[in-house]
């Protein structure tokens, strides 16, 4: 009853590869079934070219408990589970270690909106966490992974549809959508903006943000009631 949300995340997951996002096994792709109370993600420690629907675990959204496919879910399932329960209008999320944003992360410094392509698509700097506590480390590792995010998120006022993605300091990025197949796409822009700050700087470590006024022009012209990128559905 869920292959087709399985065959999603299978897809998803493989798109990371596609994109670069990803070598080996790291990283991860889910998505959530609302109505069903469900999330699929990726099986742990299984290479991306041999995933097959029927593996992707599906687990319930509430409970976590396992409720379809044949292997263990990622080990970043609590994680996944504690940003879909925080955030209602998020229905995919993906994680990599992609170069340049994992770069940002150990640097535990935001990635800063310095031009129009980052504006596209996040609105504002991308932020950073705070490192987790030894007591966080110790117990429930994963879950506060997925707690820093939303407190970070909080503690700076962001909405999560307008910022949707953040660093874990030390390890890593985070990006979600209201599908997983806008996770993925914010994924690769996470990338691609993170790419362009890390050369920016380089060539000029002295920069200001983008003025406000074109960060919310080219933030509106794609989100949003008042959005016209693109073509009408």
């Amino acid at each position: 009853m869920y292959e087709e949300l399985q065959e999603r995340v299978m897809a998803a997951n493989r798109a990371l590869v596609e994109a670069g996002l990803v070598v080996l096994t790291f990283g991860n792709a889910s998505a959530a079934d609302r109505a069903a109370g469900v999330m699929a993600i990726k099986p742990s420690g299984v290479a991306y070219d041999a995933l097959r629907p029927d593996d992707v675990p599906v687990l319930d959204l509430a409970r976590g408990e396992i409720v379809a496919g044949t292997l263990r879910p990622s080990s970043d399932t609590p994680t996944h589970l504690f940003l879909y329960r925080a955030f209602a209008g998020v229905g995919g999320v993906v994680h990599t270690h992609s170069p340049f944003a994992t770069a940002w992360a150990q640097a535990r410094r935001d990635i800063p909106c310095l031009g129009t392509t980052h504006a596209d698509h996040f609105h504002g700097s991308v932020p950073v966490t705070r490192h987790l506590t030894a007591a966080e480390i110790e117990s429930g590792y994963e879950e506060r992974t997925g707690a820093v995010i939303v407190e970070t998120l909080a503690d700076r006022g962001l909405d999560s549809l307008e910022l949707p993605a953040a660093l874990v300091a030390s390890h890593g990025p985070f990006a979600w959508g209201p599908s997983v197949e806008d996770a993925v796409e914010n994924a690769i822009a996470l990338e691609a903006v993170a790419a362009s700050a890390y050369r920016s700087v380089l060539l000029a470590d002295a920069l200001d943000a983008i003025p406000g006024e074109l960060l919310e022009k080219h933030f509106a012209r794609k989100h949003g009631a008042g959005a016209y990128y693109g073509q009408e559905s």
